[in-house]
């Protein structure tokens, strides 16, 4: 088994290394005002017209690493949460960041709010403040004697969700003039790129992925319950407050800058798993980058799909991941068969 694990690590290596590099090049070559490979190749050697390269430092670039970095911060909490609920079907969002998240941007999309800080507009900091605000309230409403269960997490969390989306709806119905708006936030876009955006929004999603990794040992342990957790040294209560800590962090991070975009980190880490095996130590690197991929190619997609306009990558993430989802509950009836 272990040989086989061996294998199949490298033969995932050996495929994610040049479909990496193909996503970087297809997000800098293909678009509407995509660069040339010729263009390409004059901007590496410092010889590209001024235009070029403005469009290329200016626009793909900064997308291209928010879109990487952002598809690999959701991909990662996702594979950490899976193993901490010990759950295939949990991602970041099962404990109210994606909620928290719409209804920051919705106040801030429906009052017009003219808030700002390093760059970032009142969308972009209401959405982070509303995601780490719902995850505050999920976990404290899930502490019973000063300790939380995942049950009790996994029901906190759904009912902050659901708070937070009814409490967007009754604002979209109240300013319908601003529900176009609230709706394209709240399907994920990259669309508004910035430096800035790269410079705040990077540090956090990179800083908590690499803290995900010193868990990776930890999760491993906590795959065999909680009693042998402890025996083994193991505080699960703690582990399970520090990673839900740090992929809130991560995931709070990615939304901010690119809205809603669901199912990274649930079909990509799943893969990973049946492909890798369990051992996070090798699961969540490969997480990291498998849903920085995705989400890159998913984004270059988005925006060469139509030639008049850009769609939202959340749809193209739905588009993948809902026949991902049916494979799974088709997968499920079988196994309990």
């Amino acid at each position: 088994m272990k040989q086989l694990r061996s294998k199949n690590t490298r033969i995932t290596f050996t495929v994610m290394l040049p479909l990496g590099i193909a996503a970087f090049l297809a997000a800098f070559l293909l678009g509407s005002s995509g660069v040339s490979i010729g263009e390409l190749i004059r901007l590496i050697g410092g010889t590209a017209e001024r235009s070029t390269a403005i469009i290329f430092f200016n626009l793909r670039l900064p997308r291209a690493l928010l879109a990487f970095v952002s598809g690999g911060a959701l991909s990662i909490s996702g594979a950490c949460l899976q193993g901490m609920f010990k759950n295939p079907m949990a991602d970041s969002y099962v404990v109210g960041v994606s909620s928290g998240a719409a209804l920051g941007a919705t106040v801030a999309l429906a009052f017009s709010a003219q808030l700002a800080f390093l760059g970032f507009g009142a969308v972009t900091i209401l959405a982070f403040m509303g995601a780490l605000f719902a995850v505050f309230l999920v976990y404290n409403l899930a502490k019973i004697q000063g300790k939380v269960s995942t049950f009790s997490l996994l029901l906190s969390g759904i009912a902050i969700s659901t708070l937070c989306s009814a409490l967007v709806y009754c604002i979209m119905i109240l300013y319908r003039d601003k529900m176009e708006h609230i709706v394209m936030w709240t399907m994920g876009s990259f669309s508004s790129p910035s430096w800035d955006k790269v410079v705040v929004a990077l540090p956090p999603m990179l800083v908590a992925s690499v803290l995900c990794l010193v868990f990776a040992k930890d999760l491993n342990i906590m795959l065999q319950g909680d009693e042998a957790a402890r025996h083994l040294g193991v505080d699960s209560g703690k582990v399970r407050r520090n990673l839900i800590v740090i992929t809130t962090l991560a995931a709070a991070s990615a939304v901010s800058v690119s809205g809603i975009i669901g199912f990274v980190g649930l079909i990509i880490p799943h893969i990973l798993r049946l492909i890798l095996g369990p051992d996070h130590r090798r699961l969540l690197p490969y997480s990291f980058f498998g849903g920085g991929i995705f989400l890159l190619l998913a984004d270059t997609l988005a925006r060469i799909v139509l030639d008049s306009q850009e769609i939202p990558v959340g749809v193209i993430t739905a588009v993948v991941g809902v026949p991902f989802f049916l494979y799974l509950l088709r997968r499920g009836k079988k196994v309990a068969k």
